[in-house]
C-alpha cells in the first residue's frame, strides 16, 4: 500500500503526549491537559473545520506516533514553512515562498524523503507539499531544514480545499500525486482522487503546458487514471503511444517504491501536460 496523503488505515496514536527533550528519534509521550493542541504553533486537526461541505475524501488523517525529531521540527519550523489549508484565504504564492520561481504542488508526500530529494535537486522550483500526516509533516520539515533547502513549504489538510479555495488560476507549473490510495475495493472507487472533477479543478490552477505527473504500484488503478486523463479535454499524453511513461530521472526511487518492486510490484508513472484551448475567434457578419 502507499505511504502518500491517502493512505488509511494507519495505527491510531494514544491519547495525550506532550513533547518535550529527550533523545532525538525516540517517540517519547508526556501527560497534557485535555483540549490542550498536540502542537500549539503547529498543524491542526481539522483546519478547514466546518466551514465545507463534508464531501467523500480521497484520504483519511493520519495521527500516528511522532519522534522527538519530527515533533522538535513542527514546533520550530511550521511557523516558518507550514500552514493550515482552513480555505479562508488566498495564498500569494511568490510571497508565500519569497520569490517568483514556479510552483509544483505535490498532493501526498508520506515521510517525504522523495520530496525532498527532487527540492534539493532543482532549487529553482518551489514545492507546495501537501499531507495529513504529522509525522511525515515534521520529518519533511526536519530533512529541509537539514539539507538548506527553503523551497519547500508544507501544507495541512485537504488538497480538494487548497485548489478551490485558496489558489488562484494558472498559478500552478505542475502537479505530482504519486502513490496515492488506490481504494481498492469496488465500493470505495468513488474515493479515489483521480476523477474527472479532480482534473478539471486542477486544470483550472494549472498553467498551460503545466505537467501532470501521476504514479502508482495498482495496476488497475494505473488503468483507470491512464483512462480518466486520456478522456479529459484539458490534458495531453506526453507518450506518442498514448500509454505510460518511463520513471524519469527526476522522481526518485523510494523505499516505498523499492519494497514494492521486491515484491513483484508493477509501477506506472503517467506524464501529461496541461493543454491550451485557442478561443474561436469571433467574425463580424
Amino acid at each position: 500500500m502507499s505511504d502518500s496523503l491517502s493512505t488509511p488505515d494507519a495505527p491510531k496514536p494514544a491519547t495525550g503526549g506532550e513533547w518535550s527533550s529527550h533523545h532525538p528519534g525516540v517517540s517519547v509521550r508526556h501527560t497534557r491537559a485535555k483540549g490542550e493542541p498536540r502542537f500549539p504553533d503547529g498543524p491542526k486537526a481539522d483546519p478547514a473545520g466546518s466551514h465545507f461541505e463534508r464531501r467523500i475524501r480521497s484520504f483519511q488523517p493520519r495521527r500516528s506516533r511522532v519522534t522527538a525529531g519530527q515533533a522538535d521540527a513542527l514546533q520550530r519550523l511550521w511557523p516558518k514553512w507550514g500552514f493550515d489549508i482552513d480555505g479562508r484565504r488566498t495564498l500569494v504564492l511568490p510571497e508565500l515562498f519569497g520569490n517568483d520561481n514556479p510552483v509544483v504542488l505535490e498532493i501526498g508526500f508520506g515521510m517525504g524523503e522523495a520530496t525532498a530529494q527532487m527540492a534539493a535537486a532543482d532549487p529553482d522550483t518551489n514545492i507546495l507539499a501537501v499531507d495529513v500526516h504529522t509525522p511525515g509533516q515534521g520529518n519533511l520539515l526536519n530533512l529541509a531544514d537539514r539539507g538548506g533547502m527553503t523551497n519547500i513549504r508544507v501544507g495541512n489538510g485537504d488538497a480538494i480545499i487548497l485548489l478551490r479555495e485558496m489558489l488562484t488560476p494558472d498559478s500552478l507549473d505542475g502537479l505530482r500525486v504519486f502513490f496515492p490510495d488506490p481504494w481498492p475495493k469496488k465500493r470505495h472507487h468513488k474515493r479515489r482522487l483521480i476523477q474527472p472533477e479532480f482534473l478539471t479543478l486542477a486544470a483550472s490552477r494549472l498553467r498551460p503546458g503545466a505537467l501532470v505527473h501521476c504514479a502508482t504500484d495498482w495496476e488497475p488503478y494505473a488503468e483507470q487514471m491512464l483512462e480518466v486523463l486520456t478522456a479529459h479535454p484539458d490534458f495531453e499524453n506526453t507518450q506518442p503511444d498514448g500509454g505510460f511513461a518511463p520513471r524519469p530521472g527526476f522522481r526518485p526511487l523510494t523505499r516505498f517504491e523499492g519494497q514494492g518492486l521486491d515484491k513483484g510490484h508493477v509501477v506506472n508513472d503517467l506524464l501529461f501536460r496541461r493543454v491550451e484551448h485557442n478561443e474561436p475567434s469571433s467574425t463580424s457578419a
